[in-house]
């Protein structure tokens, strides 16, 4: 039974996406842990997880271990979005300086399926200048952060949806549609309909949230230019919130099962 004077163990989730607030959600009710979820701050208002939070950015590798260091975190868990690559890098080159155990957790990817007609390609870029060829109905669906890359596209017209409104360089033909998902798929597939879209880029984000878009153009018969992932991590990742509990747990409960035995401590 785990006592008053049970030593609660710091554990640091890197969040901002619905794994990130489950694993929070979850771990938060533990007697043996202490969780802080870090959220990186690119909304102005976003959904706050359980337990405790930080919000911004850390400032680079050097910053981010001395912030692991000062702050005694044990463990820590990247939850973040698929394409933050930048700060999964920097994390698990973090722990690895300090000797800090790194959990990554990232969801799997779309796949193909029957009647899906995808044209992959490697980045935004790639993406920006496929899409220019010709003139067309585009909807853009990739966040706020990477619309930059298609500022100089003349010939297409662009359906962009974000969060919040976009600060970077824009395409010069486009609409702003601010909404956050999850989205559904009769909805999605209105929207295709309503804008006469005849093209859709995406990220491969994978999970259920912004799935339905890809369900609509697939029922449209619509292409879709999908943009692969970037290498986050050199470390097996897992790929449910179980499992990276799991892992955790394993971390700090090796062989007897009770709490004291965290690796590092």
């Amino acid at each position: 039974m785990i006592g008053p004077n049970t030593l609660r163990r710091r554990v640091l989730i890197l969040g901002g996406t619905g794994e990130g607030a489950q694993l929070a959600a979850h771990l938060a009710e533990r007697v043996d842990l202490t969780v802080i979820s870090s959220l990186a701050g690119r909304v102005s208002e976003p959904k706050l997880p359980k337990g405790l939070v930080r919000v911004g950015g850390f400032g680079g590798l050097d910053a981010l271990a001395t912030y692991l260091g000062n702050e005694e975190i044990k463990v820590v868990i990247d939850a973040t979005h698929p394409f933050a690559a930048k700060i999964s890098r920097n994390a698990e080159a973090a722990c690895r300086r300090i000797g800090l155990p790194f959990i990554a957790l990232l969801r799997p990817p779309w796949r193909m399926v029957a009647g899906d007609r995808w044209h992959e390609v490697p980045d935004f870029q790639s993406a920006a200048e496929f899409v220019d060829t010709k003139t067309g109905r585009v909807f853009l669906s990739i966040g706020r952060q990477e619309l930059s890359s298609f500022s100089e596209c003349s010939n297409a017209w662009f359906l962009i949806r974000a969060i919040e409104e976009p600060t970077e360089w824009l395409p010069p033909h486009r609409r702003v549609l601010l909404q956050r998902g999850p989205f559904e798929f009769k909805d999605e597939l209105q929207l295709l309909r309503d804008h006469s879209i005849n093209r859709l880029v995406s990220k491969n984000s994978g999970g259920p949230a912004t799935y339905t878009k890809i369900e609509a153009a697939r029922s449209l018969d619509i292409p879709v230019v999908m943009i692969s992932r970037p290498i986050k991590h050199t470390v097996q990742a897992v790929e449910t919130v179980e499992d990276a509990i799991a892992r955790l747990d394993h971390l700090i409960h090796p062989v007897s099962g009770m709490p004291g035995s965290l690796i590092g401590t």
